[in-house]
């Protein structure tokens, strides 16, 4: 039995995953897929001092809780920070890192540094009002959609668990100064189909920190493919147990 520890990514929450969930949890492992601080069940807990630092709060401590070890670590889009900065608290912990169409930053950079685009959201978000809360993207035709997802019943559904994402997620650094971190393998799994103008995928290197190649694989769907290609993305996450 293996571990897989889920971590949404922005504007969304832990139910994004109940598509996944139960296809590792039926194959004999343990899953858990939180919501964090803001999202979700966790809505309530919306404010201006939510960051990055935050999340990275939120995932650490439910492994210390849970006493979790050799876990699967998944981080989707923004989430790709996050589990960054979470390997780098308790690299002993991780026994795989996955970046889901995710940002993968460099030691001191921000989402803004590893996704430009993002800054425009701010900047939209401070010309609104609060400025410390940036809304969901807007859906466009297909095949972008709402976070690549197309279905009329998917795009209801993936409505009901968006949240507003808080500005100071977006814009704290990642620390990764921790050795340990590069040990760790990782594999990057990248959604091809209907990327939003704008958006840039920086390329991986050909070599992983830990010396090994590089690992990556591709998903012919779009940015949520837990809703639109959840049997496949399950699939790959069980090749790496």
């Amino acid at each position: 039995m293996s571990t897989y520890l889920l971590v949404h990514g922005a504007w969304h929450s832990g139910r994004c995953w109940e598509r996944v969930v139960p296809l590792l949890t039926s194959a004999g492992h343990r899953v858990f897929a939180p919501s964090l601080t803001g999202f979700g069940d966790k809505a309530h807990l919306l404010s201006p001092e939510v960051g990055l630092d935050t999340h990275v709060d939120d995932v650490v401590g439910l492994i210390v809780e849970e006493d979790l070890t050799e876990v699967v670590l998944v981080g989707h889009s923004y989430a790709g920070l996050v589990i960054s900065s979470v390997v780098n608290r308790v690299p002993d912990r991780i026994a795989h890192l996955v970046y889901l169409d995710a940002m993968v930053p460099e030691d001191g950079e921000s989402a803004v540094d590893a996704q430009p685009m993002i800054r425009a959201l701010i900047d939209l978000a401070v010309k609104s009002g609060g400025g410390w809360r940036v809304p969901p993207l807007p859906e466009k035709p297909p095949p972008s959609g709402l976070f690549g997802v197309t279905d009329p019943a998917d795009v209801a559904w993936l409505r009901t668990m968006l949240s507003d994402q808080p500005v100071r997620c977006l814009q704290q650094p990642v620390r990764l100064d921790n050795p340990a971190a590069d040990t760790v393998p990782r594999t990057h799994i990248h959604c091809t189909v209907g990327v939003p103008e704008g958006i840039v995928r920086r390329p991986v290197p050909a070599t992983q920190p830990n010396g090994s190649p590089a690992q990556v694989w591709e998903l012919a769907t779009g940015h949520d493919c837990m809703i639109t290609m959840p049997v496949e993305l399950a699939g790959l996450l069980l090749k790496l147990v």
